[in-house]
């Protein structure tokens, strides 16, 4: 997928954390959630600026989700936005997340991902979509913002705001 399609995964992937954190009176956390989701959605396609590296290869992986997840939650435990477990699990399933959304979208494409590699080489494709069908990255990216508002609504509304 491209820009817009990832921006789409990474909120519907975030949305849920964000309405239980709006609910539960973490508003500003919900909101740090949401813009770091969507700041974080191509950090795997950088792999497309490092020499050497394989599109789709090492930064579309769970391991590298998971490396994400952890500087996050590190992050999260130093951020005072927060009591400290809140904000090291919350930066944990937004790094981890965000990463996993990207691989995700990008299993929609004929050319899928190995996510498991190189533990395990096994491709996975749906092959939905092509990955620059702009007509499907608009949606995915209009199936976003519809889940973070409806998210939001949620979660105010089970907050009381």
């Amino acid at each position: 997928m491209y820009r817009n399609g990832h921006y789409g995964a990474a909120l519907l992937f975030v949305t849920p954390i964000s309405a239980v954190l709006i609910s539960i009176g973490f508003v500003r956390l919900a909101f740090v959630a949401g813009i770091t989701a969507v700041g974080f959605a191509m950090v795997p396609d950088l792999d497309q600026r490092l020499p050497g590296v394989t599109h789709r290869g090492l930064t579309h992986t769970v391991w590298f989700a998971l490396v994400v997840g952890f500087l996050l939650a590190g992050a999260g435990t130093v951020v005072t936005i927060a009591p400290s477990l809140i904000g090291t699990v919350t930066g944990f399933a937004v790094g981890t997340g965000t990463i996993m959304s990207h691989i995700a979208a990008d299993a929609l494409t004929p050319a899928g991902v190995r996510p498991w590699s190189p533990v395990d080489d096994t491709r996975y494709s749906l092959d939905i979509v092509r990955a620059k069908n702009p007509l499907a990255n608009y949606a995915l990216l209009g199936l976003g913002i519809a889940s973070a508002t409806l998210g939001i609504w949620t979660g105010g509304t089970a907050a009381g705001l």
